[in-house]
């Protein structure tokens, strides 16, 4: 009995050990994905955006290949979506997409780690800004609806160069990126909102001042935050958020999509206003982004579960 105690005494001590001989290891592996993050960060801030777009192009393809579920569902998206006319057509706009979903995701670090200035430059256009100087002599706000639709990024920086916008986000799972999004988003005279209640209270106090908030309109709300509407034929768990602050406030609503130019040539951001009333309800808010993306189906993001059905949250009976 006195040789096992010994002996576990020597076994505990070994393990000790041996966990103090490998905890700088471990803490090197734990470490290494966030090194590579800030010197691809790094990277990203000094490549020009055309160098941005191609090594996007290629990531696309890669996470297509590499992530078979999500390749599924953008496929099964598309494809449901009823918007390619032909088989031809189908694989035109999938191939396009695949490649537009990587640029769509190095191009958000990229427009966060460069200076706002720069970014501003890769703004090559904007049509449709008479109806932002009208909506503002109004003095009742602007709702901005910018979908999951070319580069999103853009249009909101884009405004705040020149007037106050609130927008409306969904703070993080992953801690690491919240400074991220903060000095990426926060930038000229944008401020950000969490999806609260506190959030959406300063959308509605932003709004009285006659200023404009940015929504993404087609982001699955949370619980008892929505409702069940047609999205491209399918049903889907639509916010009402939009909704309920433009029938409040009486707030100009208009559409942004800023469209990603071929080569890395930059930006074209087009502003839509909506009728008066038009999105009062879920199904006129769906109808509005069905309409923008059919626009331009390639720069979607397909891969979004955007039919989910949340926790917790009542399922319609139809087929989804």
């Amino acid at each position: 009995m006195q040789w096992a105690g010994i002996k576990a005494v020597i076994v505990c001590e070994n393990v000790a050990l041996l966990a103090c001989l490998l905890s700088p290891l471990n803490f090197l592996v734990m470490s290494a994905p966030l090194i590579i993050l800030r010197h691809t960060l790094r990277l990203l801030a000094v490549l020009p955006l055309p160098i941005v777009h191609l090594i996007g192009l290629a990531l696309g393809w890669i996470v297509y290949v590499a992530s078979p579920n999500s390749a599924r569902l953008l496929r099964e998206n598309l494809r449901r979506s009823g918007i390619a006319a032909n088989r031809k057509d189908f694989r035109r706009i999938l191939y396009r997409n695949i490649g537009e979903s990587g640029k769509a995701l190095l191009e958000t670090f990229s427009i966060w780690q460069k200076p706002l200035e720069k970014v501003l430059t890769w703004v090559q256009s904007c049509n449709g800004w008479e109806h932002v100087e009208s909506a503002l002599a109004k003095g009742k706000g602007i709702i901005f609806l910018t979908p999951h639709l070319g580069c999103f990024e853009i249009t909101s920086l884009y405004y705040a160069a020149q007037q106050p916008i609130t927008v409306l986000y969904r703070p993080p799972k992953q801690k690491w990126l919240q400074p991220l999004i903060e000095a990426g988003r926060q930038r000229g005279k944008a401020s950000l909102a969490p999806a609260t209640g506190q959030g959406v209270r300063d959308l509605l106090l932003a709004l009285r001042r006659g200023e404009a908030v940015g929504i993404l309109p087609d982001q699955i709300p949370y619980q008892g935050e929505g409702e069940w509407a047609d999205y491209f034929g399918r049903p889907a768990y639509t916010m009402t958020l939009a909704s309920r602050l433009a029938e409040k406030t009486g707030a100009a609503v208009i559409m942004a999509f800023g469209e990603r130019l071929p080569f890395g040539r930059g930006y074209h951001i087009h502003l839509t206003p909506l009728a008066e009333g038009s999105i009062n309800t879920v199904a006129g808010l769906n109808a509005a982004i069905e309409s923008k993306v059919r626009q331009c189906p390639e720069q979607y993001l397909w891969s979004y579960h955007r039919h989910k059905v949340r926790k917790g949250t009542k399922s319609t009976n139809r087929a989804i």
